[in-house]
């Protein structure tokens, strides 16, 4: 296991719903603790991380979230099996049978399953619905003598993600885990942070490490008035638009390089700014395919509405199985997409920044 796949366990594997980045947070702390001059927080979370070049401008902002979609204790059976809400974008397909681990509030661990009716007790009509959430429960091992509500001291409000670890595949360039949305783009984060640790850029790069993107993009709205950018990259996933489930077959797959999205649910990319990519992309060789969609958004969403305006754009890793318990994604991908970040920073400078926002 290479520094990159042993960092993207680390990443993976942490435990981080929205609101309760705490591990995550601490695996970053350490990855960036030594190769960055500052790092600071916001007071919802976010940590900052601050590069110095050689200007204080033009101040360059990647974002990437911690959070992963999680789940969250609303309440309880007489026997004490747990209801749930979702924190995030869930599909309750996804949900049925799986293992999912719950934090305390003290800091405990529990593993649990989630149930369902089973096939067997279906009337005919019910065979072909896809269970609400709100018909699912979780089950921590309820029997006639043991009620995990008082055996085990959860409470409502304790917080769940998925159970599932960090795998490479028989094809060595792909690896499965939980969370790849967004620990992909906290990981490339932190090695955009270690390649740039003794190269030479002009202005200053401001790595955010956002929280509660997955309840509203948050974090991004809150770090920003703290780096208050010239410009904003979003870091994550993207859509791999290869799989058998696919309507419309695009470039847009695993193996395909990293992706520049153009159009999101939440913001139009800066056309400036993403031609500046492309033309960089094309130059150094890196191989990159172009993305629009219009389900879900970036961090960016948030970003580039500060103050007057923020030139932003998205590079991103198509991924497989988002949203659920094990996403797949490419190391070629996650390769590519660190060298045209790291290049676009060795790169940028205060005149073609101007350019992005030039519109007289």
């Amino acid at each position: 296991m290479d520094h990159t796949e042993k960092l993207l366990k680390d990443l993976t594997e942490a435990f981080g719903p929205p609101g309760a980045e705490e591990e995550v947070r601490s695996v970053i702390y350490n990855y960036i603790k030594d190769i960055v001059d500052e790092i600071k927080t916001d007071k919802l979370g976010s940590l900052i991380a601050i590069k110095k070049g050689k200007k204080e401008s033009p101040r360059i902002m990647f974002i990437a979230h911690m959070d992963e979609i999680g789940l969250m204790v609303k309440g309880f059976t007489q026997e004490g099996y747990v209801k749930f809400l979702p924190l995030g974008g869930w599909w309750s397909g996804t949900l049925i049978d799986q293992m999912v681990t719950l934090k305390t509030r003290d800091g405990r661990k529990f593993k649990g399953v989630i149930g369902s009716t089973p096939p067997h007790l279906l009337r005919k009509r019910e065979e072909a619905k896809i269970p609400e959430l709100d018909d699912l429960w979780i089950d921590f091992g309820v029997d006639t003598e043991f009620n995990p509500k008082e055996k085990l001291n959860i409470e409502i409000g304790d917080v769940l993600v998925p159970h599932s670890q960090f795998e490479i595949l028989g094809n060595e360039k792909i690896y499965s885990s939980k969370a790849f949305d967004n620990r992909y783009g906290a990981g490339l984060l932190v090695r955009i942070l270690e390649e740039l640790k003794d190269k030479e850029f002009e202005g200053t790069v401001y790595g955010v490490f956002s929280v509660q993107e997955e309840v509203g993009l948050r974090g991004a709205g809150t770090s920003s008035w703290v780096v208050e950018p010239d410009v904003g990259i979003a870091l994550d996933v993207s859509i791999s638009d290869d799989t058998p489930a696919s309507k419309d077959k695009s470039e847009a797959k695993m193996g395909n390089g990293c992706s520049i999205v153009v159009l999101d649910a939440t913001m139009i990319a800066n056309r400036k700014l993403t031609e500046f990519l492309r033309e960089i992309a094309k130059k150094e060789n890196i191989k990159h395919h172009i993305v629009a969609f219009t389900m879900g958004g970036y961090d960016t969403g948030r970003v580039h509405l500060f103050k007057e305006g923020v030139p932003s754009a998205i590079i991103g890793v198509p991924t497989r199985y988002i949203h659920g318990f094990h996403s797949l994604m490419h190391r070629d991908d996650f390769d590519n997409a660190l060298k045209l970040s790291v290049s676009f920073v060795l790169n940028l400078n205060s005149e073609k920044v101007k350019e992005f926002s030039n519109y007289l």
